[in-house]
């Protein structure tokens, strides 16, 4: 029996020191540190048909996958975890693909394509400025990560802490490594995009049958919303089995499960995950939930035709408070520093360096929303900036200073050709504070009831309430449409 436990446990470390020293990192990507009492992780699922180290799958794989071999690098599952340091629950709290954001650098558009088109606009500056196609690769996609994360922050008031990304291959590869997860339907589905064809009931699903699963979002009641809510199951049922079965316990299931981390998970490099999963040895099933943000309109529209998904920051930003507790970083709890000035008394000019359409008028209707008076408004014809910055006749002017705070903590310098009661904003690509009249209220009376976007259509909205958390415990899976 002693020999037996030796050769176990050896097995297990011997796995441990593998993951440890194989696993894909990212690095360079701005992150926090879990002062706040918790653990905040950043997981998404991309749409890559590559492996997490760059290599393309084999024909097999991507045939696995029912997903074509189109290339993407869209992140449709963006999920926030927070965890208490000492490991005692964990709350997973996912965020619509369309859900129509503030993305620094870009402007408002569906957070899904925060990664991607960040990565893309990176991609083609480098390679026009020399970079050798491995180098615009890899300095791209840690802008596309990068820009992903503070999206994230921006819209939830919580400083991510730690990254994962998992692509398609390593969903499959990950489901067959504990032997399929249990699921169940309302009602059978045959969808043939997604490749879903399922009948109705509980049923065990192979990585490919749980990638159909997982992804289906036509054909259902609410969308996108609805394939949140298969996702939501469907980890809490793979949760449920992987602690209810002492998985990590098992060197059969050990060896696959840190095969398939190997090859499809990408995680911060400064992340010792080892240790994190020592933290979460006694966290049971019950303890694990799952939350969806409050959507204002799920068949929103752009004045240009887009569909998305409407919300509001300040909406989430309490929901989301209300979830995690009092010592969540909000805009409503934090403190500002910037001087109080009557708004009214002075002029603010707003300049475009950027090249985000509209960017110059969206601050400036969100500065008079605040009460400040619209100065000239425009692409910026001065001096060229490198980032965002508040130019007034001195560099401790209070009004610039209060309006550098309202526009997210921009930079402030002296210009002496501006009179003392005229303040002057200069945007350029890293821009990341508001961008409407509407991102911005003078009071808290009007914060539930205001959008996100000043340039979407007005129809009659769909909102999605945040319904009843799914957990993980181990009373069965939940029959969902």
């Amino acid at each position: 029996m002693s020999v037996l436990v030796l050769l176990v446990t050896g097995f297990a470390w011997r796995g441990v020191d593998s993951l440890r020293n194989s696993l894909a990192t990212a690095s360079g990507l701005g992150l926090g540190g879990g002062k706040d009492g918790a653990i905040d992780i950043l997981m998404v699922g991309t749409d890559s048909r590559t492996d997490a180290h760059g290599n393309p799958l084999s024909q097999k794989e991507l045939d696995s996958l029912r997903a074509g071999e189109e290339v993407a690098s869209n992140t449709d599952t963006i999920i926030l975890i927070r965890v208490p340091n000492d490991g005692s629950s964990a709350t997973a709290i996912s965020i619509p693909r369309d859900a129509y954001v503030n993305v620094p650098g870009i402007g408002m558009s569906k957070i899904n394509g925060a990664f991607g088109a960040t990565k893309e606009t990176e991609r083609l500056r480098l390679v026009n400025n020399g970079a050798s196609d491995s180098e615009a690769d890899r300095k791209s996609t840690e802008a596309g990560r990068t820009a992903l994360i503070k999206s994230v922050s921006n819209l939830t008031g919580i400083t991510v802490d730690h990254y994962a990304e998992i692509g398609l291959l390593g969903f499959v590869l990950l489901t067959d490594a504990v032997g399929g997860v249990d699921v169940c339907l309302n009602a059978a589905v045959d969808e043939p995009m997604s490749g879903a064809n399922f009948p109705a009931g509980e049923q065990t699903l192979d990585g490919s049958d749980a990638l159909s699963f997982v992804r289906q979002r036509h054909d259902l009641p609410r969308g996108d919303l609805d394939r949140i809510v298969r996702q939501q199951v469907f980890m809490a049922s793979l949760v449920s089995k992987v602690l209810s079965a002492k998985t990590l316990s098992d060197p059969g299931k050990l060896g696959s499960l840190t095969n398939a981390v190997e090859r499809s998970v990408v995680i911060d490099d400064d992340w010792d995950i080892i240790e994190f999963a020592k933290q979460l040895q006694n966290l049971a099933g019950g303890k694990v939930q799952f939350e969806t943000i409050p959507v204002l309109d799920i068949n929103g529209m752009t004045d240009y035709g887009e569909s998305i998904v409407k919300v509001d920051p300040k909406d989430v930003k309490k929901y989301i408070a209300s979830l995690v507790g009092a010592d969540a970083p909000t805009e409503e709890t934090t403190t500002s520093s910037a001087p109080t000035v009557d708004a009214s008394k002075f002029t603010v000019d707003v300049a475009n360096a950027s090249d985000i359409a509209g960017l110059a008028s969206g601050v400036s209707e969100a500065l008079s929303a605040l009460g400040y008076k619209e100065g000239k408004v425009g692409n910026n014809t001065g001096a060229s900036v490198s980032e965002s910055t508040v130019f007034a006749k001195s560099a401790d002017d209070d009004a610039a200073l209060a309006v550098a705070d309202a526009l997210g903590g921009l930079t402030v310098k002296a210009d002496s050709s501006l009179s003392s009661n005229t303040v002057r904003v200069v945007l350029a690509a890293d821009y990341s504070g508001p961008q409407s009249a509407d991102s911005v209220s003078p009071s808290d009376s009007n914060s539930s009831t205001t959008s996100n976007s000043a340039s979407t259509t007005e129809t009659s909205p769909t909102p999605a309430p945040p319904g009843p958390p799914i957990d993980a415990a181990s009373s069965g899976p939940r029959c969902v449409n």
